[in-house]
């Protein structure tokens, strides 16, 4: 019987350490400096605007963006394409944590989780907008509705997306609240948890590529390169923008980040760059060599077709982005350059794909229609406002994320330490 109380007192303990854990969590994510709240109050300025512009699309209709009868996708599927790949690049700084066993990474993977945790709701949230009535979600809830597996290559996708953030906030939660209370990981149940992870991310990516390459009506995107291309485009994108995340982190808070670290991921930056220029090399050569039908959606986007350029601008822009920065980051002294030059090619390169991924496969591909169509798509400011709305919440979480799990790592808030912070 005693025995009995014991485990129950000590299970109420550890369920009250647990929610002091994540009320020192909070208040220390929201206290800092002047920058700091005025960063959070810009950000917070753009949600207020965006719930407006929010309301305004879903109570009026997808007939406020820029999708038509041709090209029924716009923006938010562009941005969402994207969004996957930054969400699927986190595992370049758990596979060399637990693969390879290095400390650098074993201090630091952690943060790259948390952006795998903020950019995968960001994905699900631009399929939401997407959706003319998204109250309709629950259709594909089991039990409630119909979940169309294997009939259904979207089906798979949200199987992937949630498993991912589920196995993501798991990860994060066990393994601060055990850095936070100063007790051991259990590895047998941890370090599997982990592998399931770096297991996990790729498909989310390849998943969304096959979401693409099974819709054969659009010929633009019927081929097999279009989910492979997708892993390194992910993982020269998301880990560009780590990068910069990692800089931000080094110079404005007290964690210290390796340079071998971001050397590493700029080298995976650049390679997979490469490999990206030589995917693209072979489609073009592919499918303009004989120029036929099936080329048509490629030649428009690259030269334009019957006077319909929209598009060639942007691919070009492009294509311009990611050539010069592979070609800069063969340069240890770019890759080296931590204030200046390294910054400017990761901008270039997140850029570079999200126009690639966006404007140069998404929206292009339904030009010209089944039917010989060329129609012309303009984004609206509502369209374009709410997509940057999405952006924002994102970067308002994963400011506050970062900045709670920063106080963990450097052991500003712990047990028995007030949550501080600045």
């Amino acid at each position: 019987m005693v025995k009995g109380v014991n485990v129950r007192e000590e299970g109420n303990k550890d369920m009250k350490d647990k929610i002091v854990f994540i009320k020192d969590f909070i208040v220390y994510a929201l206290k800092g400096g002047t920058r700091y709240y005025i960063w959070l109050l810009f950000l917070l300025f753009v949600i207020f605007v965006g719930i407006y512009t929010s309301y305004k699309q879903f109570t009026v209709g997808l007939i406020l963006t820029g999708s038509n009868d041709v090209i029924t996708w716009e923006l938010f599927i562009a941005n969402f394409v994207f969004m996957v790949g930054v969400a699927a690049s986190a595992v370049t700084m758990v596979f060399p944590a637990y693969v390879y066993k290095r400390k650098d990474f074993s201090e630091l993977y952690v943060l790259g989780e948390v952006i795998a945790l903020v950019a995968t709701p960001l994905c699900i949230l631009f399929i939401v907008y997407h959706m003319g009535r998204p109250d309709r979600l629950w259709h594909i809830i089991p039990g409630l509705g119909y979940f169309n597996i294997p009939n259904s290559m979207l089906d798979f996708d949200v199987i992937a997306l949630n498993g991912y953030i589920f196995i993501n906030l798991i990860g994060i939660l066990y393994y601060l609240y055990k850095r936070y209370s100063g007790k051991p990981i259990n590895k047998k149940f941890y370090i599997p948890f982990m592998f399931l992870a770096i297991i996990w991310a790729p498909s989310i990516h390849i998943v969304t590529g096959f979401i693409l390459s099974t819709l054969t009506p659009v010929e633009l995107w019927t081929t097999p390169l279009v989910p492979v291309k997708f892993l390194p485009t992910a993982f020269a994108s998301g880990d560009a923008l780590i990068i910069i995340i990692l800089l931000i982190i080094r110079k404005y808070t007290k964690l210290s980040i390796p340079d071998s670290i971001i050397n590493i991921l700029s080298q995976i930056v650049a390679w997979c760059l490469g490999i990206v220029i030589i995917m693209s090399i072979s489609e073009i050569v592919t499918e303009l060599y004989q120029r036929t039908e099936h080329a048509m959606s490629m030649i428009n986007l690259i030269v334009g077709l019957h006077g319909n350029k929209e598009f060639v601008p942007f691919y070009w822009i492009s294509a311009t982005f990611i050539v010069v920065s592979f070609l800069m980051l063969l340069s240890s002294r770019v890759r080296k350059d931590y204030k200046f030059l390294l910054p400017f090619v990761c901008v270039l390169t997140v850029v570079g794909i999200l126009i690639d991924k966006g404007v140069g496969l998404v929206l292009p591909g339904f030009i010209p229609s089944p039917l010989g169509e060329y129609v012309v798509y303009r984004p609206t400011f509502i369209e374009i406002y709410n997509t940057l709305f999405i952006w924002v919440v994102g970067a308002f979480a994963l400011t506050l994320l970062l900045k709670g799990t920063i106080g963990v790592l450097v052991g500003d808030i712990g047990v028995g330490k007030q949550a501080g912070g600045h």
